[in-house]
This record gives structure tokens, C-alpha cells and sequence, in this order.
């Protein structure tokens, strides 16, 4: 089973926002992108909604936040939908942009999602971590897709 690890960064929140995912353990194949305007909430659906996008068949998603992993785990998103997209305060749910698609693309059969602690030493999670604050410093025009090789930007320089 493919394992791909997802991370969002913001800086400042709201502020200008990056995603990134990146397959285990080498780092590739790996995505990232950005946004002029986000919050970290957002970059951190974004980047489980691309590696979901990009990538085809059993895995599981890797991600340090709880609402991510716990919205799939907990089956939240069930009561939003049963609810018309609003959350226990009957509030609209936020970013259903990003959720609905997400979740129309969740398959339980394919896919498991698992949290791991951010800022923690875990290489994977430290990698997506990087790519994801250099996305969030734009440019907010292009999206990027590494099948193989080196990430070259600025950081990191290298995978690891």
C-alpha cells in the first residue's frame, strides 16, 4: 500500500497558504501548490484532496492534523452530509470546495488516513512540512507534479 504524506502551511492565518504530498520514504513521486489567500485548515484538506487527485489506488494518507484525519476516521463528514453541509452548530461547513471533492473521492475500501505528530523529527513529515511553506511564497499560478528525482526549490535543496 502506498503511504503519502500531506501537509499545509499558512503564513499568517488567513494569509498566503501552500500545500504539499510526497510518497514514502523516498519523497517521490510528490505534489505542491499554493494559494494568495488561505488558511492552514485549508492547505491541510488541499494537500489530502491533490494526493488523492494524483495518485491511483490503495493508500494511506499520512497527515499531522487531527481535523483532516479525524473528519475521515470519525466519519464526520456523514452528519455533514446527512445535515446538508452544515456542521453540530449549524454552521455551512467550512471549505466544502475542498471537502466535497475529497470526499467524493474517499473510497474506505482504498483508503486509510493516519495522524502523525508535526515537528516531531519524522523525515516524510518534515519534507512535506518544507514544501509546503515554500509553496505558500508563490508563486500562486502553477501546481507541481515530481514523478521521480530530486525537489528542486528553495528549501529544501534535497529530499533529505
Amino acid at each position: 500500500m502506498t503511504e503519502v504524506y500531506t501537509d499545509g502551511a499558512c503564513a499568517g492565518n488567513p494569509g498566503p497558504g501552500g500545500w504539499a504530498w510526497a510518497v514514502a520514504p523516498e519523497g517521490t513521486p510528490a505534489g505542491f501548490g499554493g494559494e494568495r489567500q488561505s488558511t492552514n485548515q485549508r492547505m491541510e484538506i488541499r494537500a489530502a484532496l491533490e494526493a488523492l487527485r494524483s495518485l491511483d489506488g490503495p493508500m494511506t494518507i499520512v497527515s499531522d492534523s487531527t481535523y483532516v484525519v479525524n473528519c475521515i476516521n470519525k466519519k464526520w463528514f456523514v452528519n455533514w452530509q446527512r445535515n446538508g453541509w452544515r456542521n453540530s452548530a449549524k454552521q455551512p461547513v467550512a471549505n466544502q470546495d475542498l471537502w466535497r471533492p475529497l470526499i467524493e473521492l474517499y473510497d474506505p475500501n482504498l483508503h486509510t488516513f493516519r495522524w502523525v505528530k508535526g515537528h516531531s523529527g519524522n523525515r516524510m513529515n518534515d519534507l512535506v512540512d518544507q514544501l509546503a511553506v515554500a509553496a505558500s511564497r508563490g508563486p500562486f499560478d502553477v501546481e507541481v507534479e515530481i514523478e521521480r528525482g530530486v525537489i528542486d526549490i528553495d528549501p529544501p535543496a534535497s529530499l533529505f
